[in-house]
Formats: structure tokens, C-alpha cells, sequence
């Protein structure tokens, strides 16, 4: 059994907390339910037996951990009879520009399934096929989900927008 000390789990917090965090809050829109799900996916983590070989896989099995938590917490029966989100403004989120506030208050109000999406493919990096991975449905899927996502912010931003295919 592999045993991970106080140091390397300081090590793992500080790598992927961010990551953890806007990855829930983007699933959730809610601090309080992101920060649980993110201290949730660390208990899981720190738990786990897995040695991964790279940084990256690491990354990437715990923000599936993460997804995983949101889809349980959104068919949890706390969640149906508490649907308390809060509002962006108290997030404590910093813009650098107007235009960049608007694009994200465009993506927090896409459906979920769109949101994470677009959190994975523009704010975290990933590929389709990672992403394909990371949440368990197709390559293809992922690809229409992204472009009704994409045609959604079109939509709601009100103007043309150019994204990288």
C-alpha cells in the first residue's frame, strides 16, 4: 500500500486546487458546494492507492473525480431542495476587462453539460480527446457539444464571435 506524506499532499493541493475549484464552481456556480465537492476530490485523491506517471494524468483523473462529484451532487436530494447558487458578484471573481466579464457571465449561464465543456476545452486546455476521457462521452459528442456551446455564446453575446476550430 503507497502512503503519501503531509509534504507531498501539500505538494498535490497547491498543484491542482485551482484547477479542482473552478472546475466544480463552473459545474455547480456555487462557492460553498465547489469548495465541499474540491476538499471531496482531495479526501478521494489522498486516498487513493494511484501512482500516476505524469503530472497531467494526475490533473486529468482528478478533474473526472470532480465531474463525477457534480453529477452526484446535482441528482442528490440535498441539492434538489436547496438550489441556493450565489450569485456571480459574490464569487470574489476579478476581471480584467469588461468584455472578459461578459464572455465569462455568458459561459456561467450556458446549460451545465455546455459549461464544463468550454471550462475543459478554453480555461483548462484540454483536447477533445481528452476532454472525450474526462467526462466519458465521445469524441464526436464532445464536438457537437462544444459547437452548440459556441453558437449558444454567439447567441447570448450578441455578436459575431471568432473561435479557433
Amino acid at each position: 500500500m503507497i502512503t503519501i506524506n503531509a509534504d507531498e499532499m501539500a505538494k498535490i493541493y497547491d498543484k491542482h486546487k485551482n484547477s479542482v475549484y473552478r472546475m466544480a464552481f463552473t459545474y455547480c456556480k456555487n462557492a460553498s458546494d465547489a469548495e465541499d465537492i474540491m476538499q471531496d476530490v482531495f479526501m478521494k485523491r489522498f486516498a487513493s492507492n494511484i501512482v500516476f506517471d505524469d503530472e497531467s494524468k494526475e490533473k486529468s483523473w482528478m478533474l473526472k473525480i470532480t465531474v463525477n462529484m457534480c453529477k452526484d451532487m446535482f441528482r442528490s436530494l440535498r441539492y434538489k431542495y436547496s438550489l441556493s447558487a450565489v450569485p456571480l458578484e459574490e464569487a470574489e471573481l476579478v476581471y480584467e476587462t469588461t468584455e472578459e466579464s461578459d464572455v465569462y457571465n455568458a459561459v456561467m449561464n450556458l446549460k451545465p453539460k455546455y459549461r464544463l465543456i468550454i471550462h475543459l476545452y478554453y480555461y483548462e486546455g484540454y483536447s477533445i480527446k481528452e476532454i472525450s476521457k474526462i467526462t466519458d462521452k465521445s469524441e464526436s459528442a464532445i464536438q457537437t457539444i462544444l459547437y452548440r456551446a459556441r453558437n449558444q455564446l454567439k447567441i447570448d453575446l450578441g455578436r459575431n464571435c471568432c473561435y479557433e476550430y
